[in-house]
């Protein structure tokens, strides 16, 4: 592994941790109607940048057979999908992390440069077996992994999505 920026280090291998930085890898979609009816039915398959989320204990202490994944987009093709984002502030709400759900990552080729961040949504998460993406992983060459303390920040803005409560009814606001 060599640190490239105070971000990312750079490694190869097919060793897998939280924070991984996994481009191309191969998702399967199910329609909506998928299992109904007796006909075999063909399962589309997509392509996606993904950052790891599966704690790296569990993925080094062979605890996971499948591990999850998010999708990772540039700021430029997040944009492309969802409009809203190019209007003024937006990014920098996502930034103090006040949009739920969204997470922004500085890039590994130009950490400076924030309109060259990253966005993890964590409202898609995909489970992709360990044995695929050590394979998939180790295709790649060198690849990213997330350097700590940044590490540590997207692991708890992952769990802080997670365990959101919602309550029926709270305190009424001082007056």
């Amino acid at each position: 592994m060599t640190a490239v920026s105070a971000w990312w280090l750079r490694l190869e291998g097919s060793n897998l941790a939280q924070g991984d930085f996994l481009p191309r890898c191969l998702i399967p979609f199910f329609e909506p109607d998928y299992g109904t009816g007796c006909e075999v039915q063909d399962v589309p398959v997509k392509e996606y940048d993904c950052i790891v989320v599966t704690q790296s204990c569990d993925l080094e202490n062979n605890k996971a057979s499948l591990v999850a994944l998010c999708p990772i987009y540039s700021i430029s093709t997040f944009e492309d999908v969802n409009p809203k984002f190019r209007e003024k502030g937006a990014w920098e709400r996502v930034r103090q992390g006040r949009v739920e759900g969204l997470h922004l990552l500085a890039s590994h080729h130009n950490p400076s440069d924030n309109r060259d961040s990253f966005v993890a949504d964590f409202r898609e998460i995909y489970s992709l077996p360990i044995g695929y993406l050590k394979q998939h992983a180790e295709g790649l060459g060198g690849r990213w992994r997330l350097h700590s303390p940044f590490l540590e920040h997207f692991s708890r803005a992952f769990a802080r999505f997670f365990m959101r409560v919602g309550l029926p009814s709270s305190i009424p606001p001082f007056k």
